[in-house]
Protein backbone atom coordinates (compact mmCIF):
# COMPACT_ATOMS: atom_id res chain seq x y z
CA UNK A 1 0.00 0.00 0.00
CA UNK A 2 1.03 3.28 -1.08
CA UNK A 3 1.90 5.27 2.27
CA UNK A 4 2.91 8.84 0.80
CA UNK A 5 -0.89 10.23 -0.49
CA UNK A 6 -2.17 9.04 2.98
CA UNK A 7 0.83 11.90 4.50
CA UNK A 8 -0.13 14.53 2.12
CA UNK A 9 -3.82 14.28 2.36
CA UNK A 10 -2.92 13.89 6.51
CA UNK A 11 -0.91 17.26 6.51
CA UNK A 12 -3.82 19.31 4.50
CA UNK A 13 -6.74 18.46 7.02
CA UNK A 14 -4.94 18.50 9.99
CA UNK A 15 -6.21 21.90 10.84
CA UNK A 16 -9.95 20.77 10.32
CA UNK A 17 -9.81 17.55 12.11
CA UNK A 18 -8.76 19.59 15.10
CA UNK A 19 -12.10 21.98 14.58
CA UNK A 20 -14.33 18.57 13.83
CA UNK A 21 -12.45 16.69 16.97
CA UNK A 22 -16.23 16.10 18.64
CA UNK A 23 -17.60 15.25 15.21
CA UNK A 24 -17.45 11.54 15.72
CA UNK A 25 -17.29 11.17 19.44
CA UNK A 26 -17.67 7.37 19.44
CA UNK A 27 -14.64 7.04 17.06
CA UNK A 28 -12.89 3.91 18.81
CA UNK A 29 -9.19 4.57 19.63
CA UNK A 30 -6.70 3.42 17.25
CA UNK A 31 -4.31 1.64 19.45
CA UNK A 32 -7.15 -0.28 21.68
CA UNK A 33 -7.01 -2.79 19.35
CA UNK A 34 -3.42 -3.39 19.17
CA UNK A 35 -0.94 -5.05 22.03
CA UNK A 36 2.06 -3.17 22.83
CA UNK A 37 5.08 -4.31 21.64
CA UNK A 38 8.50 -5.64 23.13
CA UNK A 39 10.95 -4.31 20.95
CA UNK A 40 13.20 -1.31 21.52
CA UNK A 41 11.47 1.84 20.50
CA UNK A 42 14.57 2.42 17.94
CA UNK A 43 14.05 -0.99 16.22
CA UNK A 44 10.24 0.14 16.67
CA UNK A 45 10.59 3.05 14.82
CA UNK A 46 12.57 1.60 11.99
CA UNK A 47 9.74 -1.48 11.88
CA UNK A 48 7.39 0.90 11.49
CA UNK A 49 8.61 2.99 8.56
CA UNK A 50 9.92 0.02 6.83
CA UNK A 51 6.81 -2.96 7.17
CA UNK A 52 4.09 -3.30 5.01
CA UNK A 53 0.78 -2.79 6.30
CA UNK A 54 -1.11 -5.69 7.46
CA UNK A 55 -3.77 -7.04 5.76
CA UNK A 56 -6.16 -5.48 8.00
CA UNK A 57 -4.93 -2.50 8.14
CA UNK A 58 -5.42 1.49 6.61
CA UNK A 59 -2.79 3.00 8.44
CA UNK A 60 -0.27 2.95 10.77
CA UNK A 61 1.17 5.66 13.01
CA UNK A 62 4.38 4.81 14.32
CA UNK A 63 4.37 1.43 15.92
CA UNK A 64 -0.03 1.43 16.35
CA UNK A 65 -2.35 -0.09 13.37
CA UNK A 66 -5.45 1.49 12.93
CA UNK A 67 -7.53 -1.05 11.27
CA UNK A 68 -9.79 -1.43 8.56
CA UNK A 69 -12.66 -2.54 11.17
CA UNK A 70 -12.11 0.86 13.05
CA UNK A 71 -12.54 3.05 10.29
CA UNK A 72 -15.53 1.73 9.37
CA UNK A 73 -16.74 1.66 13.34
CA UNK A 74 -16.03 5.49 13.50
CA UNK A 75 -17.49 6.31 9.07
CA UNK A 76 -20.82 4.58 10.97
CA UNK A 77 -20.77 6.43 13.71
CA UNK A 78 -20.56 9.94 12.27
CA UNK A 79 -24.28 9.01 10.64
CA UNK A 80 -22.69 10.50 7.72
CA UNK A 81 -23.49 9.06 3.62
CA UNK A 82 -20.32 6.61 2.99
CA UNK A 83 -18.34 8.08 0.93
CA UNK A 84 -15.06 8.32 -0.27
CA UNK A 85 -13.93 11.56 1.11
CA UNK A 86 -16.06 10.89 4.26
CA UNK A 87 -13.41 7.51 4.42
CA UNK A 88 -10.45 9.71 3.82
CA UNK A 89 -11.43 12.48 6.17
CA UNK A 90 -12.51 9.98 9.12
CA UNK A 91 -9.24 7.88 8.62
CA UNK A 92 -7.33 11.25 8.84
CA UNK A 93 -9.09 12.14 12.14
CA UNK A 94 -8.51 8.60 13.54
CA UNK A 95 -4.90 9.08 12.64
CA UNK A 96 -4.78 12.21 14.06
CA UNK A 97 -6.29 11.33 17.01
CA UNK A 98 -3.62 8.61 17.75
CA UNK A 99 -0.78 11.04 17.61
CA UNK A 100 -2.39 13.16 20.27
CA UNK A 101 -2.85 9.48 22.28
CA UNK A 102 0.70 8.77 21.82
CA UNK A 103 2.16 12.28 22.47
CA UNK A 104 0.13 12.94 25.68
CA UNK A 105 1.16 9.45 26.50
CA UNK A 106 4.44 10.06 26.33
CA UNK A 107 4.39 12.86 28.60
CA UNK A 108 2.33 11.07 30.97
CA UNK A 109 -0.88 12.76 31.14
CA UNK A 110 -2.85 9.67 32.32
CA UNK A 111 -1.49 10.14 35.52
CA UNK A 112 -2.99 14.01 35.53
CA UNK A 113 -5.90 14.17 38.27
CA UNK A 114 -8.94 15.32 35.13
CA UNK A 115 -7.59 12.25 33.32
CA UNK A 116 -7.41 9.66 36.48
CA UNK A 117 -10.89 11.20 37.60
CA UNK A 118 -12.03 11.24 33.79
CA UNK A 119 -11.14 7.58 33.48
CA UNK A 120 -12.94 6.55 36.88
CA UNK A 121 -15.63 8.24 35.94
CA UNK A 122 -15.90 6.43 32.52
CA UNK A 123 -15.69 2.97 34.48
CA UNK A 124 -18.10 3.68 36.81
CA UNK A 125 -20.68 4.60 33.94
CA UNK A 126 -19.79 1.36 32.45
CA UNK A 127 -20.39 -0.76 35.26
CA UNK A 128 -22.91 0.39 36.49
CA UNK A 129 -24.65 0.14 33.02
CA UNK A 130 -23.90 -3.58 32.77
CA UNK A 131 -24.87 -4.00 36.32
CA UNK A 132 -28.40 -2.69 35.01
CA UNK A 133 -28.53 -4.63 31.91
CA UNK A 134 -28.63 -7.49 33.51
CA UNK A 135 -30.59 -6.71 37.47
CA UNK A 136 -33.29 -5.18 35.17
CA UNK A 137 -35.73 -7.01 33.80
CA UNK A 138 -39.17 -5.37 32.73
CA UNK A 139 -42.29 -7.35 32.33
CA UNK A 140 -42.36 -7.96 28.71
CA UNK A 141 -45.07 -6.27 27.11
CA UNK A 142 -48.11 -8.12 26.04
CA UNK A 143 -50.49 -6.78 22.41
CA UNK A 144 -53.28 -7.60 25.12
CA UNK A 145 -51.52 -4.89 27.69
CA UNK A 146 -51.39 -2.70 24.78
CA UNK A 147 -55.02 -2.88 23.84
CA UNK A 148 -56.23 -2.69 27.39
CA UNK A 149 -54.01 0.90 27.22
CA UNK A 150 -55.67 1.90 24.07
CA UNK A 151 -59.33 1.25 25.34
CA UNK A 152 -58.63 3.05 28.90
CA UNK A 153 -57.77 6.04 26.68
CA UNK A 154 -60.91 5.53 24.81
CA UNK A 155 -63.05 5.74 27.49
CA UNK A 156 -61.81 8.42 28.83
CA UNK A 157 -62.75 10.70 26.06
CA UNK A 158 -65.96 12.68 25.66
CA UNK A 159 -67.96 13.61 22.69
CA UNK A 160 -65.86 17.10 21.56
CA UNK A 161 -62.45 17.73 22.32
CA UNK A 162 -60.89 20.71 22.46
CA UNK A 163 -57.35 23.04 21.35
CA UNK A 164 -57.15 25.89 24.50
CA UNK A 165 -54.20 27.77 25.26
CA UNK A 166 -53.48 28.59 29.05
CA UNK A 167 -52.05 31.71 31.04
CA UNK A 168 -50.89 30.54 34.45
CA UNK A 169 -49.83 33.20 36.77
CA UNK A 170 -48.54 33.21 40.30
CA UNK A 171 -50.95 35.66 42.17
CA UNK A 172 -54.66 36.95 41.78
CA UNK A 173 -53.56 40.32 40.79
CA UNK A 174 -51.41 39.78 37.65
CA UNK A 175 -54.05 37.44 36.50
CA UNK A 176 -56.69 40.13 36.95
CA UNK A 177 -54.70 42.47 35.06
CA UNK A 178 -54.27 40.05 32.37
CA UNK A 179 -58.19 39.07 32.45
CA UNK A 180 -58.38 43.25 32.25
CA UNK A 181 -55.98 43.41 29.25
CA UNK A 182 -57.63 41.01 27.29
CA UNK A 183 -61.36 42.54 27.81
CA UNK A 184 -59.96 45.46 26.31
CA UNK A 185 -58.77 43.52 23.43
CA UNK A 186 -55.20 42.29 23.84
CA UNK A 187 -53.94 39.31 21.91
CA UNK A 188 -54.05 36.56 24.23
CA UNK A 189 -50.88 34.79 22.88
CA UNK A 190 -48.75 38.13 23.63
CA UNK A 191 -50.43 38.05 27.29
CA UNK A 192 -49.40 34.66 27.49
CA UNK A 193 -45.81 35.58 26.18
CA UNK A 194 -45.82 38.36 28.64
CA UNK A 195 -47.19 36.82 32.16
CA UNK A 196 -47.49 33.20 31.58
CA UNK A 197 -45.30 31.07 33.80
CA UNK A 198 -47.53 27.50 32.93
CA UNK A 199 -46.80 25.13 29.90
CA UNK A 200 -46.76 26.66 26.46
CA UNK A 201 -45.99 30.11 27.10
CA UNK A 202 -43.34 29.78 24.99
CA UNK A 203 -46.08 29.63 22.10
CA UNK A 204 -48.30 31.95 23.35
CA UNK A 205 -50.11 29.60 25.87
CA UNK A 206 -51.24 26.73 22.90
CA UNK A 207 -51.62 23.59 24.57
CA UNK A 208 -52.51 20.19 22.81
CA UNK A 209 -55.80 18.86 21.81
CA UNK A 210 -57.36 17.69 24.80
CA UNK A 211 -61.05 15.64 25.47
CA UNK A 212 -63.24 14.83 28.75
CA UNK A 213 -65.93 12.43 29.20
CA UNK A 214 -68.25 14.67 30.53
CA UNK A 215 -69.74 14.83 33.75
CA UNK A 216 -66.03 15.19 34.46
CA UNK A 217 -65.33 12.39 37.38
CA UNK A 218 -62.12 12.36 39.17
CA UNK A 219 -59.52 10.16 37.53
CA UNK A 220 -60.51 10.78 34.26
CA UNK A 221 -59.39 14.49 33.06
CA UNK A 222 -56.22 13.06 31.09
CA UNK A 223 -53.84 13.93 33.75
CA UNK A 224 -55.82 17.69 33.80
CA UNK A 225 -56.51 19.36 37.56
CA UNK A 226 -60.28 18.37 37.58
CA UNK A 227 -61.16 22.29 37.93
CA UNK A 228 -59.55 23.24 34.83
CA UNK A 229 -61.30 20.18 32.94
CA UNK A 230 -64.45 21.67 34.43
CA UNK A 231 -63.69 25.20 33.73
CA UNK A 232 -62.56 23.97 29.83
CA UNK A 233 -65.81 21.87 28.67
CA UNK A 234 -67.78 25.32 29.78
CA UNK A 235 -66.43 27.11 27.49
CA UNK A 236 -67.45 27.44 23.44
CA UNK A 237 -65.03 27.76 20.79
CA UNK A 238 -63.21 31.01 21.05
CA UNK A 239 -64.60 31.52 24.63
CA UNK A 240 -62.15 32.85 27.71
CA UNK A 241 -62.50 32.20 31.47
CA UNK A 242 -64.52 34.96 32.81
CA UNK A 243 -62.78 34.88 36.16
CA UNK A 244 -59.16 32.59 37.21
CA UNK A 245 -59.15 29.31 37.90
CA UNK A 246 -56.79 28.40 41.12
CA UNK A 247 -55.00 25.32 41.13
CA UNK A 248 -52.61 25.27 43.97
CA UNK A 249 -50.67 28.61 43.78
CA UNK A 250 -51.27 29.43 40.56
CA UNK A 251 -54.09 30.94 38.69
CA UNK A 252 -55.34 30.05 35.26
CA UNK A 253 -57.00 31.69 32.30
CA UNK A 254 -58.08 29.40 29.84
CA UNK A 255 -59.68 29.99 26.04
CA UNK A 256 -60.55 27.56 23.76
CA UNK A 257 -58.89 27.98 20.52
CA UNK A 258 -61.01 25.51 18.70
CA UNK A 259 -64.08 22.54 19.50
CA UNK A 260 -64.71 20.00 17.24
CA UNK A 261 -66.08 16.27 17.84
CA UNK A 262 -63.84 14.06 18.99
CA UNK A 263 -61.38 11.96 16.54
CA UNK A 264 -60.19 8.74 17.81
CA UNK A 265 -57.66 7.49 16.29
CA UNK A 266 -57.26 3.78 14.93
CA UNK A 267 -55.85 1.36 17.35
CA UNK A 268 -53.50 0.15 14.47
CA UNK A 269 -52.25 3.83 13.86
CA UNK A 270 -51.60 4.00 17.80
CA UNK A 271 -50.35 0.97 19.10
CA UNK A 272 -46.54 1.44 18.50
CA UNK A 273 -46.77 4.89 20.27
CA UNK A 274 -48.78 2.81 23.21
CA UNK A 275 -46.53 0.31 22.93
CA UNK A 276 -42.80 2.30 23.98
CA UNK A 277 -45.02 3.93 26.22
CA UNK A 278 -45.61 0.85 28.15
CA UNK A 279 -42.42 -0.03 27.90
CA UNK A 280 -41.21 2.31 29.17
CA UNK A 281 -42.98 2.64 31.98
CA UNK A 282 -42.09 -0.89 32.50
CA UNK A 283 -38.88 -0.33 32.79
CA UNK A 284 -39.16 2.70 35.42
CA UNK A 285 -41.06 0.38 37.60
CA UNK A 286 -38.23 -2.57 37.26
CA UNK A 287 -35.45 0.21 38.07
CA UNK A 288 -37.67 1.06 40.72
CA UNK A 289 -37.79 -2.33 42.37
CA UNK A 290 -33.69 -2.76 41.91
CA UNK A 291 -33.23 0.49 43.76
CA UNK A 292 -35.71 -0.66 46.53
CA UNK A 293 -34.42 -4.19 46.73
CA UNK A 294 -30.40 -2.73 47.41
CA UNK A 295 -32.37 0.41 49.60
CA UNK A 296 -33.28 -2.98 52.38
CA UNK A 297 -29.50 -3.96 52.87
CA UNK A 298 -27.72 -0.61 52.67
CA UNK A 299 -27.17 2.17 55.27
CA UNK A 300 -27.71 5.84 54.03
CA UNK A 301 -27.39 8.73 55.69
CA UNK A 302 -29.05 12.18 54.81
CA UNK A 303 -29.50 15.78 55.49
Amino acid sequence: MNQRPIAVTFRATLIATLAAAGLVSGMPLAHAANKPSSKPPAEKTVEAATAPLPANAVARVNNVVITQAQLDDAVRASNAPDTPALRASVKNQLIARELFRQAAEKQHYESRPQVVAAVEQARTVAMTAAYLRDQVKPAPVTEADVKAKYDAIVATLGEFEYKPSAIAVKDADTAQTVLTQLKKGTDFAQLAKQYSQGPGAAQGGALNWISFKTPIQPGTTQNWPQPLAEALVKLPQGGVSSAPVQIGDAFWILRVDEKRATQIPQYDQIKDALRKQLEQLALQKATAQVVVDLMKNARIQQQ
